[in-house]
């Protein structure tokens, strides 16, 4: 899969070197590679040249090597973004909430309405000093990206809390570029119920507000980490499809923190989107390692269940040591009531441990395992850009007509 454009740029490089505290974790890291023929390779290849290749969610961000520096490293806003990483990793349009759930610097307890502006500006700050990484505001910018060897990154937040009940806000991260947000973050808020809650309330009376006005502003509205009862309301109430960008099937690993038959097909009846995550200890099955062959377990029952053309790839990776950043956070985020962490053992997921193998790993196993070229096309990107064009009230360009639409044989 292609390579981008990289000019050797590290995060925050135009600081000086005195501002490369920390070693951090190699972005190069390959844990396995999906095994393809030289003909699958060129079939593959041709596919993704085609198309775009999207993950619905995978994040830029670096850990440092050494677990011990994790905390402090999250507490303050210069973390490194992962340009030579994302170069490599094939990946057009990356669907990123630059780990806004940890961007609690100001109170160390929750995320302010300044924290996330802080870790947006800082972000935007950096990204406006290389050349690899461009902010997507809309579908062109995908294809611009493409056509320019550059990665499209779609700002997103995990929930809507720092907002603190202001709905204009919104408006205000519309402006700032956030184009896919979530309802709740696994615990209740003034939206609606978490994945992790014991009961589920449902959405709110303010959630539906914020549903129609994300709907107005064309801001897609992402139900990964919300309760049972506030999903199934939530794809109710919204006049357009909406996402869930990074879950999997809970009927094949029953943990809260995945999605019931019930919801996954509510979503794909809608015309929604859903991703299938790799995040260690989600998406399992009994009786195997959590490796890629776990997670596209859950791909195949999930497109076997609500059709293929309704399931993408959110991976949910990062470039470090994800297990220890999830130990670190567990009691911050409540991580254990949606899954288990355990507190020791085990050191990623074999083959989707990172961007930089996620997405070309699951695509060249759909490869291998017989899915056709329409199949993968629209597993890569084809099946979320048709939702966004609902979501984000775009109308099609003329000139990449071809590209996306029916007169693409492989669309």
């Amino acid at each position: 899969m292609a390579v981008k454009r990289y000019d050797g740029y590290r995060s925050f490089a135009y600081l000086g070197e005195a501002e490369r505290r920390l070693e951090l974790a190699d972005e190069e890291a390959i844990s396995q590679r999906v095994t393809l023929t030289p003909e699958q390779r060129r079939r593959l290849e041709g596919i993704v040249d085609l198309g775009l290749v999207i993950s619905l969610r995978d994040h830029g961000f670096v850990l440092p090597a050494h677990q011990g520096e994790i905390l402090d490293y999250c507490r303050q806003p210069r973390t490194a973004y992962a340009y030579r990483g994302l170069a490599l990793s094939g990946v057009d349009v990356l669907f990123d909430s630059f780990m806004d759930s940890l961007a609690f610097f100001s109170s160390g307890r929750q995320v302010t309405w300044h924290d996330l502006l802080t870790n947006l500006g800082m972000r935007y700050c950096d990204l406006a000093h290389q050349d690899t990484v461009v902010v997507a505001r809309g579908l062109e910018d995908f294809w611009r990206a493409k056509r320019s060897r550059q990665v499209a990154v779609v700002p997103c937040l995990e929930m809507p809390d720092p907002i603190e009940g202001d709905l204009d806000r919104l408006d205000v991260l519309y402006g700032f570029g956030i184009r896919c947000m979530g309802l709740t973050y696994n615990h209740a808020n003034a939206f609606g119920g978490g994945c992790a809650d014991p009961v589920d309330q449902g959405l709110t009376a303010l959630g539906r507000q914020a549903v129609r006005r994300l709907n107005r502003l064309g801001i897609a509205i992402d139900l990964a980490h919300c309760g049972e009862k506030t999903s199934l309301q939530a794809i109710e109430a919204s006049e357009q499809p909406v996402l869930m960008s990074h879950v999997g099937a809970r009927r094949l690993w029953d943990v809260p923190r995945l999605k019931s038959d019930a919801v996954l097909k509510a979503c794909a009846e809608a015309g929604g989107v859903v991703g299938i995550m790799a995040a260690p200890f989600t998406t399992q099955v009994t009786g195997q390692p959590h490796t890629i062959e776990a997670v596209m377990a859950h791909f195949e029952y999930v497109a076997n269940l609500v059709g293929i053309e309704h399931v993408a790839l959110g991976p949910d990776t990062l470039f470090g040591d994800h297990v220890a950043l999830q130990r670190v956070f567990d009691a911050h985020l409540g991580l254990s009531a949606t899954h288990e962490v355990p507190k020791s053992g085990f050191s990623g997921v074999l083959g989707m441990e990172n961007p930089r193998e996620a997405m070309q790993n699951a695509l060249a196993w759909l490869v291998s395992h017989g899915y056709s070229d329409q199949e993968i096309a629209g597993v890569a990107g084809a099946n979320v850009i048709r939702a966004l064009r609902r979501i984000w009230l775009e109308i099609q360009p003329s000139e990449n007509r071809a590209i996306e639409s029916s007169e693409n044989p492989l669309l």
